[in-house]
């Protein structure tokens, strides 16, 4: 039986959110999805956790109300642990999270009765080959000019399907094409994708932001280009837009890193909401070295 206390509850949910209502940590849905089933062979997906909604916090508060004493105290010192990693040695933002955390952990353990209660198995999870991904990215590079922009695309399309993150192939509205789509942590981005034999400047760049202009206020862009952007044309597009940009360079780095394309565009939006720039490169971000 679950005696978690609904106040108890709202501070998981304090301790554990991430910067937005409906976050959790750093996690991404793929990341969050695998953290549960790898540490705990629980499927955070499974429907009777949606009950109350679908965002990672609501279904962790879901998750936590429905099991057994026990999985609720394993899946809190997981969460712990993985909180601390990523704080590391800097100051926690709130200063008696470790004592009242180890607090209710210690409770639900002291009371936690045999057997396991509402804990759903988590599915086989599939390895990323990220060697691969590497590989087919390289590839792409010895084809002809005009087949690489059209390849670039159905390889993009197939790392966010690998990613789990809902893509959308190229598709066409009135006066304008849309090099696809993909959703991330409950946000959805329009795609452009370039394979030029130079760097992308300013004028491309409107092009895009003009097509995020005409599309829904909470709607993004990442522009993708394979050859980067000019300093000049990062410079003369301004900051404080609604699109990040990623360079080809940086998914095959992130590739040989194991990092995941879902990772990398997450630090990347976080850097833009805190400095207002479209591009930060990924050693900045400290995703690889």
């Amino acid at each position: 039986m679950n005696t978690l206390l609904s106040i108890e509850l709202s501070l998981i949910d304090e301790i554990f959110r991430g910067d937005a209502k409906g976050y959790v940590l750093d996690f991404s849905n793929r990341t969050f999805t695998d953290f549960f089933a790898r540490e705990l062979d629980v499927d955070i997906d499974a429907s009777q956790y949606a009950a109350d909604g679908s965002s990672k916090g609501k279904r962790l508060r879901c998750f936590l109300g429905q099991v057994d004493d026990a999985t609720a105290a394993k899946a809190l010192r997981a969460l712990w642990a993985h909180r601390e990693a990523l704080r590391r040695h800097g100051s926690d933002p709130m200063p008696n999270a470790s004592a009242q955390i180890w607090s209710l952990i210690t409770r639900l353990e002291k009371g936690a009765s045999p057997g396991t209660a509402n804990v759903v198995a988590a599915p086989k999870i599939h390895a990323i080959d990220f060697a691969k991904l590497s590989d087919r990215l390289l590839a792409i590079k010895e084809l002809q000019p005009h087949e690489r922009g059209y390849e670039f695309e159905r390889y993009l399309t197939h790392v966010f399907e690998v990613f789990r993150m809902q893509p959308r192939e190229p598709f066409r509205n009135r006066g304008e094409q849309i090099d696809g789509s993909f959703e991330l942590a409950g946000d959805i981005y329009l795609l452009e994708a370039k394979w030029l034999s130079r760097p992308v400047g300013a004028d491309v760049l409107h092009t895009f932001q003009g097509k995020i202009e005409q599309k829904a206020t909470w709607c993004r862009g990442v522009f993708i280009s394979f050859e980067g952007f000019t300093i000049e044309g990062l410079h003369a597009f301004g900051r404080g837009k609604r699109i990040i940009g990623v360079e080809g360079r940086e998914l095959y780095e992130a590739m040989l890193s194991n990092i995941g394309i879902d990772r990398v565009i997450a630090a990347k939006v976080r850097r833009a909401a805190e400095s207002g720039d479209v591009f930060t490169p990924l050693e900045e971000l400290g995703l690889v070295g």
